[in-house]
């Protein structure tokens, strides 16, 4: 009999890290939407976020609820790039006024990490104060690059 248990206790021991790889798995998925690279690529919610962008023609970005802590913040924070479709920035540059400023900081909060140097190379942003005040959630701030038609944001509480 306790031969029986010690083998029992010897396969649960050699089952457990296996068990947990496989459930730590989904945190490396990179396909869609996934944070293979430590961002999701799924366009569908920001294109809820901000229904004056889309469709976007792609996506890299974080979320404050996206679990690198022990405990994530109780806000959602959403920051990141998406790229709009062909002459969206142009139709918004005629129905808005834009003048040239970009972000104050380069990803500052933990769970922008995995966005540091990404995004276009030698941005030329500027940014609309109608747009921000437009935008879904309690504050965002959205940054466009004419050059690329990437756009950079942050939001908090994105969808109320």
């Amino acid at each position: 009999m306790e031969r029986r248990k010690l083998m029992w206790a010897v396969l649960g021991l050699a089952v457990l890290p296996v068990g947990w790889v496989l459930w730590r798995a989904e945190d490396w998925d990179d396909g869609e939407g996934g944070a293979g690279d430590g961002w999701r690529t799924d366009a569908a919610p920001l294109e809820q976020a901000f229904p004056l962008l889309g469709p976007l023609a792609d996506a890299q970005w974080v979320s404050s609820r996206d679990n690198d802590r022990t405990l994530p913040s109780p806000e959602l924070v959403i920051s990141g790039f998406c790229r709009l479709g062909p002459g969206k920035l142009a139709e918004l540059t005629a129905a808005h006024a834009f003048v040239s400023e970009g972000p104050e900081d380069d990803f500052s909060s933990w769970f922008e990490r995995p966005l540091v140097g990404e995004g276009p190379k030698d941005p030329q942003w500027i940014r609309s104060q109608e747009l921000d005040r437009e935008g879904s959630g309690y504050a965002t701030q959205l940054w466009f690059d004419r050059r690329s038609d990437t756009v950079r944001f942050w939001a908090l509480n994105p969808y109320g």
